[in-house]
């Protein structure tokens, strides 16, 4: 049985920073891609950040570089997302995936991953 399971979500005010946690389950590790993806109110799903099997390899949306980390720790099923220097536009509900590679990984390509968790709001104030 497969579980993603996000926390960490909150609100700040600009220019600070939260941690977001994904614990997930029902995976052999070394065959599962992951990322994070947001989606704010009345727009679009956009991918944040990605992460390759072993955490060799990152991608991250263009909006976020430099500001947000992406890692993996297997041993103990959890994956990251360091967030500093949030912004109001970084406002959204925050999910993680997981698919069992077949492809490219790491990818934002939404239509690639099977598995969601529920989501973790995080809000950002000016």
């Amino acid at each position: 049985q497969v579980h993603l399971v996000e926390s960490g979500g909150g609100s700040v005010q600009a220019g600070g920073s939260l941690r977001l946690s994904c614990v997930f389950s029902g995976y052999i590790f070394n065959t599962v891609c992951m990322a994070w993806f947001r989606q704010a109110p009345g727009k679009e799903r956009e991918g944040v950040a990605g992460i390759s099997p072993y955490g060799s390899d990152t991608i991250y949306a263009d909006s976020v570089k430099g500001r947000f980390t992406v890692s993996r720790d297997n041993a103990k099923n959890t994956l990251s997302l360091q967030m500093n220097s949030l912004k109001p536009e970084d406002t959204a509900m925050y999910y993680c995936a997981a698919y069992t590679i077949s492809g490219t990984c790491p990818t934002m390509i939404g239509g690639a991953y099977r598995d969601w968790g529920q989501g973790t709001q995080v809000t950002v104030s000016s």
